[in-house]
Protein backbone atom coordinates (compact mmCIF):
# COMPACT_ATOMS: atom_id res chain seq x y z
CA UNK A 1 0.00 0.00 0.00
CA UNK A 2 2.82 2.57 1.06
CA UNK A 3 4.57 1.36 -2.40
CA UNK A 4 1.25 2.72 -4.11
CA UNK A 5 0.94 6.15 -2.38
CA UNK A 6 4.48 6.47 -3.22
CA UNK A 7 4.04 5.99 -6.93
CA UNK A 8 1.05 8.26 -6.78
CA UNK A 9 2.15 11.23 -4.94
CA UNK A 10 3.89 13.07 -7.81
CA UNK A 11 1.14 12.00 -10.22
CA UNK A 12 -1.58 13.86 -6.93
CA UNK A 13 0.91 16.21 -7.02
CA UNK A 14 0.77 17.42 -10.57
CA UNK A 15 -3.17 16.70 -10.25
CA UNK A 16 -3.38 19.11 -7.06
CA UNK A 17 -1.05 22.33 -9.53
CA UNK A 18 -2.01 21.96 -12.89
CA UNK A 19 -6.51 21.98 -12.44
CA UNK A 20 -6.79 22.77 -8.70
CA UNK A 21 -9.94 24.68 -8.41
CA UNK A 22 -11.47 22.53 -12.13
CA UNK A 23 -10.65 19.29 -9.78
CA UNK A 24 -12.36 20.12 -6.96
CA UNK A 25 -15.43 21.74 -8.59
CA UNK A 26 -15.56 18.57 -10.39
CA UNK A 27 -15.24 16.93 -7.43
CA UNK A 28 -18.13 18.66 -6.03
CA UNK A 29 -20.65 18.60 -8.77
CA UNK A 30 -20.55 15.10 -9.06
CA UNK A 31 -21.88 14.79 -5.15
CA UNK A 32 -24.56 17.47 -6.05
CA UNK A 33 -25.29 15.08 -8.85
CA UNK A 34 -25.56 11.86 -6.83
CA UNK A 35 -27.10 13.86 -3.57
CA UNK A 36 -29.65 15.23 -6.35
CA UNK A 37 -30.98 12.21 -7.76
CA UNK A 38 -31.33 10.12 -4.36
CA UNK A 39 -32.97 12.82 -3.03
CA UNK A 40 -35.06 13.11 -6.06
CA UNK A 41 -35.53 9.75 -5.64
CA UNK A 42 -37.00 9.50 -2.19
CA UNK A 43 -39.06 12.72 -2.04
CA UNK A 44 -40.71 11.69 -5.29
CA UNK A 45 -41.60 8.02 -3.37
CA UNK A 46 -43.32 10.22 -0.54
CA UNK A 47 -45.11 12.44 -2.54
CA UNK A 48 -46.72 9.61 -4.18
CA UNK A 49 -47.50 7.52 -1.14
CA UNK A 50 -47.96 10.87 0.43
CA UNK A 51 -50.71 12.07 -2.09
CA UNK A 52 -52.02 8.79 -2.03
CA UNK A 53 -53.17 8.67 1.76
CA UNK A 54 -54.31 11.84 1.89
CA UNK A 55 -56.55 11.04 -0.93
CA UNK A 56 -58.18 8.32 0.63
CA UNK A 57 -60.43 11.06 2.60
CA UNK A 58 -61.82 14.55 1.18
CA UNK A 59 -60.85 16.56 3.94
CA UNK A 60 -56.86 15.32 4.06
CA UNK A 61 -56.80 16.16 0.32
CA UNK A 62 -58.13 19.28 0.72
CA UNK A 63 -55.57 20.30 3.33
CA UNK A 64 -52.61 18.65 1.57
CA UNK A 65 -49.79 21.00 0.11
CA UNK A 66 -48.92 19.30 -3.42
CA UNK A 67 -46.99 22.73 -4.60
CA UNK A 68 -44.43 22.58 -2.12
CA UNK A 69 -42.92 18.71 -2.96
CA UNK A 70 -43.72 19.08 -6.56
CA UNK A 71 -41.41 22.52 -6.69
CA UNK A 72 -38.64 21.00 -4.55
CA UNK A 73 -39.18 17.91 -7.30
CA UNK A 74 -38.67 19.81 -10.36
CA UNK A 75 -36.01 21.90 -8.60
CA UNK A 76 -34.03 18.74 -7.62
CA UNK A 77 -34.60 17.54 -11.08
CA UNK A 78 -32.97 20.71 -12.90
CA UNK A 79 -29.90 20.39 -10.42
CA UNK A 80 -29.31 17.25 -11.18
CA UNK A 81 -29.13 17.70 -14.57
CA UNK A 82 -27.29 21.00 -14.42
CA UNK A 83 -24.84 19.47 -12.21
CA UNK A 84 -24.07 16.53 -14.04
CA UNK A 85 -23.41 19.07 -17.02
CA UNK A 86 -21.36 21.26 -14.90
CA UNK A 87 -19.41 18.03 -13.48
CA UNK A 88 -18.92 16.67 -16.87
CA UNK A 89 -17.39 19.80 -18.38
CA UNK A 90 -15.20 20.76 -15.07
CA UNK A 91 -14.02 16.45 -14.79
CA UNK A 92 -12.98 16.35 -18.05
CA UNK A 93 -11.41 20.23 -18.46
CA UNK A 94 -9.21 18.98 -15.62
CA UNK A 95 -8.37 15.39 -16.58
CA UNK A 96 -7.52 16.97 -20.01
CA UNK A 97 -5.46 19.81 -18.30
CA UNK A 98 -3.68 16.96 -16.70
CA UNK A 99 -2.92 15.01 -18.75
CA UNK A 100 -0.92 18.13 -20.82
CA UNK A 101 0.99 18.92 -17.94
CA UNK A 102 1.99 15.24 -17.02
CA UNK A 103 3.32 15.23 -20.28
CA UNK A 104 5.19 18.26 -20.55
CA UNK A 105 6.95 16.91 -16.94
CA UNK A 106 7.53 13.96 -19.30
CA UNK A 107 9.09 15.53 -21.63
CA UNK A 108 11.19 18.27 -19.52
CA UNK A 109 12.49 14.54 -17.86
CA UNK A 110 13.71 13.36 -21.19
CA UNK A 111 15.65 16.33 -21.52
CA UNK A 112 18.17 15.65 -18.92
CA UNK A 113 21.59 14.47 -20.47
CA UNK A 114 21.25 10.60 -22.36
CA UNK A 115 17.84 10.11 -21.98
CA UNK A 116 17.41 10.96 -25.35
CA UNK A 117 19.94 8.36 -25.86
CA UNK A 118 18.49 5.58 -24.23
CA UNK A 119 14.69 6.55 -25.35
CA UNK A 120 16.11 5.67 -28.98
CA UNK A 121 17.15 2.08 -28.21
CA UNK A 122 13.64 1.79 -27.59
CA UNK A 123 11.46 4.05 -29.52
CA UNK A 124 8.03 1.58 -28.63
CA UNK A 125 8.63 2.47 -25.00
CA UNK A 126 8.89 6.06 -25.34
CA UNK A 127 5.33 5.87 -27.79
CA UNK A 128 3.77 3.68 -25.33
CA UNK A 129 4.80 6.36 -21.79
CA UNK A 130 3.52 9.34 -24.48
CA UNK A 131 0.30 7.46 -24.65
CA UNK A 132 -1.02 4.82 -23.02
CA UNK A 133 0.96 5.10 -19.80
CA UNK A 134 -0.47 8.83 -19.94
CA UNK A 135 -3.67 7.75 -20.59
CA UNK A 136 -4.14 5.27 -18.01
CA UNK A 137 -3.73 7.64 -15.49
CA UNK A 138 -7.15 9.58 -16.16
CA UNK A 139 -8.72 6.40 -14.09
CA UNK A 140 -6.92 7.44 -10.97
CA UNK A 141 -9.07 11.37 -10.99
CA UNK A 142 -12.54 10.14 -13.12
CA UNK A 143 -12.79 6.24 -11.56
CA UNK A 144 -10.78 5.99 -7.88
CA UNK A 145 -10.91 9.79 -6.23
CA UNK A 146 -14.11 11.23 -7.46
CA UNK A 147 -16.33 8.43 -7.24
CA UNK A 148 -14.79 7.31 -4.09
CA UNK A 149 -15.34 10.54 -2.52
CA UNK A 150 -18.39 11.06 -3.88
CA UNK A 151 -19.98 7.14 -2.06
CA UNK A 152 -18.54 8.86 1.24
CA UNK A 153 -20.32 11.45 1.08
CA UNK A 154 -23.13 9.36 -0.23
CA UNK A 155 -22.95 7.06 2.61
CA UNK A 156 -22.86 10.38 5.16
CA UNK A 157 -25.76 11.86 3.84
CA UNK A 158 -27.67 8.27 3.94
CA UNK A 159 -26.62 7.38 7.44
CA UNK A 160 -27.85 11.18 8.79
CA UNK A 161 -31.18 10.55 6.63
CA UNK A 162 -32.26 7.09 8.05
CA UNK A 163 -30.86 7.76 11.36
CA UNK A 164 -33.45 10.43 11.51
CA UNK A 165 -35.78 7.24 11.19
CA UNK A 166 -33.79 5.60 13.91
CA UNK A 167 -30.47 6.06 15.00
CA UNK A 168 -29.97 2.01 15.08
CA UNK A 169 -31.19 2.03 11.37
CA UNK A 170 -28.97 4.30 9.98
CA UNK A 171 -25.83 3.72 12.43
CA UNK A 172 -25.91 0.02 10.35
CA UNK A 173 -26.74 1.05 7.17
CA UNK A 174 -23.67 3.13 7.45
CA UNK A 175 -21.52 0.20 8.27
CA UNK A 176 -22.72 -1.81 5.43
CA UNK A 177 -22.81 0.67 2.82
CA UNK A 178 -18.33 1.25 3.75
CA UNK A 179 -18.21 -1.84 4.49
CA UNK A 180 -19.53 -3.12 1.41
CA UNK A 181 -19.02 -0.21 -0.90
CA UNK A 182 -15.46 -0.19 -0.21
CA UNK A 183 -14.82 -4.04 0.31
CA UNK A 184 -16.06 -4.79 -2.89
CA UNK A 185 -13.51 -2.80 -5.08
CA UNK A 186 -10.98 -3.84 -2.91
CA UNK A 187 -11.43 -6.78 -3.54
CA UNK A 188 -11.54 -6.38 -7.09
CA UNK A 189 -9.06 -4.33 -7.42
CA UNK A 190 -6.73 -6.90 -5.41
CA UNK A 191 -7.71 -10.23 -8.14
CA UNK A 192 -7.84 -7.52 -11.47
CA UNK A 193 -4.17 -6.31 -10.03
CA UNK A 194 -2.35 -9.29 -12.08
CA UNK A 195 -4.45 -9.67 -15.17
CA UNK A 196 -4.49 -5.90 -15.79
CA UNK A 197 -0.60 -5.56 -15.31
CA UNK A 198 -0.53 -8.55 -17.77
CA UNK A 199 -2.88 -6.95 -20.14
CA UNK A 200 -0.58 -3.82 -20.09
CA UNK A 201 2.24 -5.47 -20.83
CA UNK A 202 0.55 -7.86 -23.29
CA UNK A 203 -0.97 -4.33 -24.98
CA UNK A 204 2.25 -2.57 -25.11
CA UNK A 205 3.95 -6.46 -26.79
CA UNK A 206 1.43 -5.94 -29.34
CA UNK A 207 1.94 -2.50 -30.31
CA UNK A 208 5.93 -2.62 -30.34
CA UNK A 209 5.58 -5.68 -32.22
CA UNK A 210 2.94 -4.77 -34.83
CA UNK A 211 5.35 -1.56 -35.04
CA UNK A 212 7.96 -4.04 -35.98
CA UNK A 213 6.40 -5.85 -38.22
CA UNK A 214 5.07 -2.90 -40.41
CA UNK A 215 8.40 -0.88 -40.57
CA UNK A 216 10.08 -3.98 -40.80
CA UNK A 217 8.51 -6.05 -43.54
CA UNK A 218 11.76 -5.64 -46.06
CA UNK A 219 13.96 -6.53 -43.29
CA UNK A 220 11.83 -9.34 -42.35
CA UNK A 221 11.48 -10.82 -46.03
CA UNK A 222 14.95 -10.78 -46.48
CA UNK A 223 16.08 -12.47 -43.46
CA UNK A 224 12.75 -14.84 -43.64
CA UNK A 225 11.59 -13.88 -40.14
CA UNK A 226 8.01 -12.57 -41.39
CA UNK A 227 6.53 -15.45 -40.28
CA UNK A 228 8.11 -15.75 -36.91
CA UNK A 229 7.05 -12.14 -36.46
CA UNK A 230 3.21 -12.91 -37.18
CA UNK A 231 3.01 -15.40 -34.81
CA UNK A 232 4.92 -12.65 -32.15
CA UNK A 233 2.03 -10.54 -32.42
CA UNK A 234 -0.57 -13.52 -32.32
CA UNK A 235 0.94 -14.48 -29.31
CA UNK A 236 1.17 -11.14 -28.15
CA UNK A 237 -2.99 -10.47 -29.14
CA UNK A 238 -3.81 -14.09 -27.44
CA UNK A 239 -2.30 -12.58 -23.88
CA UNK A 240 -3.71 -9.68 -24.14
CA UNK A 241 -7.35 -11.28 -25.21
CA UNK A 242 -6.78 -13.95 -21.90
CA UNK A 243 -6.19 -10.75 -19.54
CA UNK A 244 -9.47 -9.15 -20.64
CA UNK A 245 -11.52 -12.09 -20.28
CA UNK A 246 -9.94 -12.97 -16.55
CA UNK A 247 -10.57 -8.73 -16.12
CA UNK A 248 -14.08 -9.25 -17.47
CA UNK A 249 -15.02 -12.15 -14.70
CA UNK A 250 -13.61 -10.04 -12.29
CA UNK A 251 -16.07 -7.19 -13.47
CA UNK A 252 -18.99 -9.64 -13.31
CA UNK A 253 -18.24 -10.75 -10.19
CA UNK A 254 -18.08 -7.78 -8.57
CA UNK A 255 -21.42 -6.09 -9.95
CA UNK A 256 -22.87 -9.54 -8.78
CA UNK A 257 -21.74 -8.72 -5.39
CA UNK A 258 -22.94 -5.10 -5.92
CA UNK A 259 -26.17 -6.54 -6.56
CA UNK A 260 -26.33 -8.82 -3.58
CA UNK A 261 -24.82 -6.05 -0.74
CA UNK A 262 -27.91 -4.01 -2.40
CA UNK A 263 -30.28 -6.59 -1.76
CA UNK A 264 -29.47 -6.79 1.16
CA UNK A 265 -29.51 -3.13 2.66
CA UNK A 266 -33.16 -3.31 0.56
CA UNK A 267 -33.89 -5.84 2.24
CA UNK A 268 -32.79 -5.06 5.81
CA UNK A 269 -34.65 -1.71 5.27
CA UNK A 270 -37.75 -2.65 4.32
CA UNK A 271 -37.95 -5.01 7.25
CA UNK A 272 -37.11 -2.03 10.04
CA UNK A 273 -39.06 0.91 8.33
CA UNK A 274 -41.91 -1.66 8.01
CA UNK A 275 -41.83 -2.76 11.53
CA UNK A 276 -41.29 1.15 12.88
CA UNK A 277 -44.02 2.38 10.76
CA UNK A 278 -46.13 -0.73 12.29
CA UNK A 279 -45.04 0.89 15.49
CA UNK A 280 -46.40 4.33 14.71
CA UNK A 281 -42.72 5.50 14.96
CA UNK A 282 -42.68 6.52 11.43
CA UNK A 283 -45.90 7.13 8.68
CA UNK A 284 -45.79 5.34 5.29
CA UNK A 285 -44.64 8.08 2.95
CA UNK A 286 -41.80 8.20 5.50
CA UNK A 287 -41.08 4.48 5.07
CA UNK A 288 -41.03 4.85 1.14
CA UNK A 289 -38.42 7.31 1.46
CA UNK A 290 -36.54 5.57 3.97
CA UNK A 291 -36.80 2.34 1.17
CA UNK A 292 -36.30 4.41 -1.78
CA UNK A 293 -32.71 6.06 -0.20
CA UNK A 294 -31.83 2.47 0.48
CA UNK A 295 -32.56 1.69 -2.78
CA UNK A 296 -30.28 3.83 -4.80
CA UNK A 297 -27.62 4.29 -1.78
CA UNK A 298 -24.73 1.70 -3.51
CA UNK A 299 -25.05 3.14 -6.90
CA UNK A 300 -22.52 5.77 -5.69
CA UNK A 301 -20.18 3.05 -4.42
CA UNK A 302 -20.83 0.57 -7.81
CA UNK A 303 -19.10 3.68 -9.55
CA UNK A 304 -15.72 2.16 -8.48
CA UNK A 305 -16.27 -0.60 -9.64
CA UNK A 306 -14.17 0.00 -13.82
CA UNK A 307 -11.78 2.47 -11.95
CA UNK A 308 -10.84 -1.13 -9.25
CA UNK A 309 -10.82 -3.42 -12.07
CA UNK A 310 -8.39 -0.87 -13.69
CA UNK A 311 -6.17 -0.01 -11.09
CA UNK A 312 -3.49 -2.28 -11.36
CA UNK A 313 -2.73 -0.99 -14.72
CA UNK A 314 -3.49 2.90 -13.51
CA UNK A 315 -0.94 1.87 -10.67
CA UNK A 316 2.19 0.08 -13.08
CA UNK A 317 1.73 3.78 -15.05
CA UNK A 318 2.31 5.62 -12.03
CA UNK A 319 5.56 3.41 -11.35
CA UNK A 320 6.49 3.73 -14.57
CA UNK A 321 5.99 7.63 -14.68
CA UNK A 322 6.51 8.79 -11.27
CA UNK A 323 10.46 8.50 -11.07
CA UNK A 324 10.94 10.35 -14.54
CA UNK A 325 8.48 13.30 -12.62
CA UNK A 326 10.06 13.63 -9.78
CA UNK A 327 13.76 14.25 -11.11
CA UNK A 328 14.24 17.91 -11.90
CA UNK A 329 16.55 18.47 -14.65
CA UNK A 330 20.21 19.81 -13.18
CA UNK A 331 21.45 22.54 -14.52
CA UNK A 332 23.87 22.33 -17.37
CA UNK A 333 27.48 21.51 -16.07
CA UNK A 334 28.54 24.05 -18.29
CA UNK A 335 30.16 27.25 -18.24
CA UNK A 336 30.85 30.39 -20.14
CA UNK A 337 34.56 30.07 -21.56
CA UNK A 338 36.92 33.10 -21.31
CA UNK A 339 40.04 34.48 -22.92
CA UNK A 340 38.59 34.15 -26.49
CA UNK A 341 37.65 30.88 -25.99
CA UNK A 342 35.04 28.96 -27.46
CA UNK A 343 35.32 26.20 -25.68
CA UNK A 344 37.37 24.39 -23.45
CA UNK A 345 37.45 21.10 -21.62
CA UNK A 346 39.64 20.42 -18.56
CA UNK A 347 40.84 16.84 -17.57
CA UNK A 348 37.32 15.65 -18.91
CA UNK A 349 36.25 11.93 -18.44
CA UNK A 350 33.13 10.14 -19.64
CA UNK A 351 31.49 6.65 -18.85
CA UNK A 352 28.33 5.09 -20.52
CA UNK A 353 25.97 3.91 -18.19
CA UNK A 354 26.77 0.28 -17.95
CA UNK A 355 30.06 0.34 -19.04
CA UNK A 356 32.72 -0.81 -17.35
CA UNK A 357 35.85 1.49 -18.49
CA UNK A 358 35.37 5.00 -19.49
CA UNK A 359 34.95 6.10 -22.70
CA UNK A 360 36.95 9.51 -22.76
CA UNK A 361 39.33 9.94 -20.50
CA UNK A 362 41.24 12.39 -18.62
CA UNK A 363 40.95 14.60 -22.22
CA UNK A 364 41.50 18.52 -22.24
CA UNK A 365 41.12 20.89 -24.92
CA UNK A 366 40.75 24.23 -25.85
CA UNK A 367 39.08 25.63 -28.92
CA UNK A 368 38.92 29.51 -29.78
CA UNK A 369 36.58 31.81 -31.51
CA UNK A 370 36.48 31.40 -35.07
CA UNK A 371 38.83 27.87 -35.11
CA UNK A 372 38.10 24.53 -37.43
CA UNK A 373 39.20 22.07 -35.68
CA UNK A 374 39.03 18.31 -37.47
CA UNK A 375 38.50 14.89 -34.52
CA UNK A 376 40.01 12.18 -36.11
CA UNK A 377 41.13 8.45 -35.20
CA UNK A 378 39.70 4.94 -35.83
CA UNK A 379 35.67 3.66 -35.37
CA UNK A 380 34.98 4.03 -31.22
CA UNK A 381 37.92 6.52 -30.47
CA UNK A 382 35.06 8.20 -28.53
CA UNK A 383 34.64 11.30 -31.62
CA UNK A 384 30.85 11.28 -31.88
CA UNK A 385 30.77 10.69 -27.30
CA UNK A 386 32.71 13.93 -27.46
CA UNK A 387 30.22 16.50 -29.37
CA UNK A 388 27.76 14.98 -27.40
CA UNK A 389 29.75 15.85 -24.78
CA UNK A 390 30.39 19.42 -26.13
CA UNK A 391 26.70 19.78 -27.02
CA UNK A 392 25.92 18.48 -22.96
CA UNK A 393 24.05 15.38 -24.39
CA UNK A 394 26.10 13.50 -21.84
CA UNK A 395 27.38 14.62 -18.72
CA UNK A 396 31.07 14.30 -17.32
CA UNK A 397 32.01 11.85 -14.12
CA UNK A 398 34.76 13.91 -13.60
CA UNK A 399 36.76 17.43 -15.02
CA UNK A 400 35.13 21.02 -16.51
CA UNK A 401 33.37 21.99 -19.54
CA UNK A 402 33.14 25.67 -20.42
CA UNK A 403 31.32 26.11 -23.77
CA UNK A 404 29.62 29.13 -26.26
CA UNK A 405 26.41 28.21 -27.05
CA UNK A 406 26.55 24.93 -29.72
CA UNK A 407 24.65 23.66 -32.35
CA UNK A 408 24.86 19.92 -33.24
CA UNK A 409 24.70 18.23 -36.72
CA UNK A 410 24.18 14.98 -35.87
CA UNK A 411 25.06 11.83 -38.74
CA UNK A 412 21.33 11.18 -39.26
CA UNK A 413 19.55 13.79 -40.76
CA UNK A 414 16.62 13.51 -38.53
CA UNK A 415 13.34 15.13 -40.29
CA UNK A 416 9.48 14.80 -39.21
CA UNK A 417 6.57 14.17 -41.20
CA UNK A 418 5.56 17.84 -41.36
CA UNK A 419 5.87 20.34 -43.89
CA UNK A 420 8.93 22.07 -44.60
CA UNK A 421 8.51 25.02 -42.85
CA UNK A 422 7.94 23.18 -39.93
CA UNK A 423 10.97 20.84 -40.00
CA UNK A 424 12.88 24.35 -39.97
CA UNK A 425 11.38 26.08 -37.41
CA UNK A 426 12.88 23.28 -35.50
CA UNK A 427 15.97 25.15 -35.27
CA UNK A 428 14.14 28.96 -35.00
CA UNK A 429 10.44 28.44 -33.85
CA UNK A 430 9.73 32.30 -34.70
CA UNK A 431 11.22 32.50 -37.85
CA UNK A 432 9.61 33.96 -40.56
CA UNK A 433 9.67 33.04 -43.84
CA UNK A 434 11.92 35.33 -45.52
CA UNK A 435 14.62 33.70 -42.62
CA UNK A 436 13.92 30.53 -43.98
CA UNK A 437 14.56 31.31 -47.35
CA UNK A 438 17.63 32.89 -46.43
CA UNK A 439 18.92 29.47 -44.77
CA UNK A 440 17.57 27.51 -47.72
CA UNK A 441 19.49 29.35 -50.23
CA UNK A 442 22.69 29.20 -48.21
CA UNK A 443 22.01 25.17 -48.35
CA UNK A 444 21.24 25.39 -51.83
CA UNK A 445 17.76 23.87 -51.41
CA UNK A 446 15.84 27.31 -52.59
CA UNK A 447 15.18 26.75 -55.79
CA UNK A 448 14.20 22.93 -55.40
CA UNK A 449 11.27 24.42 -52.98
CA UNK A 450 10.52 27.59 -55.21
CA UNK A 451 9.53 24.94 -57.94
CA UNK A 452 7.10 22.71 -55.55
CA UNK A 453 3.84 24.07 -55.94
CA UNK A 454 3.09 24.30 -52.42
CA UNK A 455 6.92 25.64 -51.54
CA UNK A 456 7.31 25.61 -47.69
CA UNK A 457 3.76 24.27 -47.13
CA UNK A 458 4.91 20.96 -48.92
CA UNK A 459 4.25 18.04 -46.57
CA UNK A 460 7.31 15.15 -46.36
CA UNK A 461 6.10 11.62 -45.12
CA UNK A 462 7.58 9.71 -42.45
CA UNK A 463 11.32 10.28 -41.87
CA UNK A 464 11.49 12.94 -44.60
CA UNK A 465 9.96 11.00 -47.40
CA UNK A 466 10.27 12.61 -50.55
CA UNK A 467 13.97 14.13 -50.49
CA UNK A 468 16.97 12.58 -51.41
CA UNK A 469 19.79 11.80 -49.14
CA UNK A 470 21.66 14.87 -50.51
CA UNK A 471 18.76 17.46 -50.27
CA UNK A 472 17.58 16.01 -47.04
CA UNK A 473 21.27 16.82 -45.73
CA UNK A 474 20.78 19.94 -47.35
CA UNK A 475 17.88 20.70 -45.23
CA UNK A 476 19.74 19.66 -41.75
CA UNK A 477 21.96 22.10 -43.14
CA UNK A 478 19.81 24.78 -43.28
CA UNK A 479 18.80 24.38 -39.93
CA UNK A 480 21.82 24.44 -38.68
CA UNK A 481 22.51 28.10 -40.08
CA UNK A 482 18.98 29.19 -38.73
CA UNK A 483 20.71 28.11 -35.47
CA UNK A 484 23.27 30.50 -35.83
CA UNK A 485 25.08 29.28 -32.59
CA UNK A 486 28.97 30.57 -32.35
CA UNK A 487 29.89 27.17 -31.47
CA UNK A 488 29.04 24.50 -34.71
CA UNK A 489 29.40 20.74 -33.67
CA UNK A 490 29.69 18.90 -37.10
CA UNK A 491 29.23 14.62 -36.85
CA UNK A 492 30.23 13.38 -40.23
CA UNK A 493 28.45 16.11 -42.20
CA UNK A 494 28.85 14.51 -45.51
CA UNK A 495 28.41 10.99 -44.69
CA UNK A 496 26.57 9.32 -47.23
CA UNK A 497 26.76 11.60 -50.10
CA UNK A 498 27.80 11.17 -53.50
CA UNK A 499 31.33 13.44 -53.89
CA UNK A 500 29.71 16.39 -56.18
CA UNK A 501 26.71 16.82 -53.52
CA UNK A 502 28.92 16.34 -50.43
CA UNK A 503 31.79 19.03 -52.32
CA UNK A 504 29.25 21.43 -52.40
CA UNK A 505 27.72 20.79 -49.10
CA UNK A 506 31.36 22.05 -47.33
CA UNK A 507 31.48 24.95 -49.70
CA UNK A 508 28.34 26.31 -48.65
CA UNK A 509 29.19 25.25 -44.94
CA UNK A 510 32.71 26.74 -45.45
CA UNK A 511 31.03 30.12 -47.04
CA UNK A 512 28.80 30.26 -43.54
CA UNK A 513 31.87 29.52 -41.16
CA UNK A 514 33.14 33.12 -40.75
CA UNK A 515 32.21 34.12 -36.61
CA UNK A 516 31.65 30.30 -35.83
CA UNK A 517 34.28 27.80 -34.38
CA UNK A 518 33.83 24.49 -35.68
CA UNK A 519 34.41 21.01 -34.50
CA UNK A 520 33.86 18.44 -36.90
CA UNK A 521 34.26 14.68 -36.37
CA UNK A 522 35.07 12.73 -39.87
CA UNK A 523 37.06 10.34 -41.32
CA UNK A 524 37.08 11.81 -44.83
CA UNK A 525 39.77 13.82 -45.94
CA UNK A 526 37.61 16.36 -47.87
CA UNK A 527 35.32 17.47 -44.56
CA UNK A 528 38.89 17.27 -42.70
CA UNK A 529 40.22 20.06 -44.86
CA UNK A 530 37.78 22.70 -43.67
CA UNK A 531 40.15 22.03 -40.39
CA UNK A 532 43.23 24.89 -39.10
CA UNK A 533 43.82 21.78 -36.69
CA UNK A 534 43.36 18.20 -36.32
CA UNK A 535 43.24 16.23 -33.06
CA UNK A 536 43.56 12.45 -33.37
CA UNK A 537 41.91 10.31 -30.29
CA UNK A 538 42.25 7.13 -30.14
CA UNK A 539 40.56 4.57 -26.88
CA UNK A 540 39.03 7.46 -25.59
CA UNK A 541 42.40 9.80 -25.22
CA UNK A 542 44.17 12.30 -27.51
CA UNK A 543 46.79 11.15 -28.78
CA UNK A 544 48.34 13.82 -31.12
CA UNK A 545 47.20 17.95 -31.92
CA UNK A 546 48.75 18.86 -35.19
CA UNK A 547 48.51 22.53 -37.12
CA UNK A 548 47.91 23.24 -40.34
CA UNK A 549 51.62 23.60 -41.97
CA UNK A 550 53.42 21.17 -39.82
CA UNK A 551 54.32 17.99 -42.03
CA UNK A 552 52.22 15.67 -39.87
CA UNK A 553 49.26 17.54 -40.48
CA UNK A 554 49.46 16.94 -43.77
CA UNK A 555 50.34 12.83 -43.35
CA UNK A 556 47.18 13.20 -41.36
CA UNK A 557 45.02 14.20 -44.08
CA UNK A 558 46.60 12.05 -46.88
CA UNK A 559 45.88 8.64 -44.38
CA UNK A 560 42.20 9.80 -44.12
CA UNK A 561 39.30 8.23 -46.48
CA UNK A 562 39.78 9.78 -49.78
CA UNK A 563 36.58 11.50 -51.76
Amino acid sequence: MMGILRAFRPIVAIFYTERRFMLIAGALLAAVTVLAGIALLGLSGWFITATAVAGLSSMTALAFDVFAPAASIRFLALLRTASRYGERLATHDATLGVLAGLREQLFRSWSRPQSARLLIQRPSRLLFRLTADIDALDSLYLRVLVPAGVAIVTAFAVTVTLGLMHPLLGLVAGFWLVAAGLGIPLLAARFASAPSRRRAHALEALRSRTIDLVAGQTDLVMTGRLAAQKLAVASAERRAAAADDQLNWVEVFASAGFGFASAILLGGTMLALAALSDGGAISGPVAALGVLVALAALEPFAALRRGAVELGRTVLAARRIAPGLAVTCPALPGAVPRDGLALRLAHVSVTHDGAPLPCLRDLSMNVEHGERVALIGPSGAGKSTLLALIAQELTPVSGQIETLRAALLTQKTELFQDTLRDNLRLAAPKADDNELGHALRQAGLDTLVASLPLGLGTRLGEGGLGLSGGQARRLALARLFLRNSPLWLLDEPTEGLDGTTARDVLQRLGASLQGHAVVIATHIRREAELADRIIILDHGRIVAVLRRGEKEFATALSALRPD
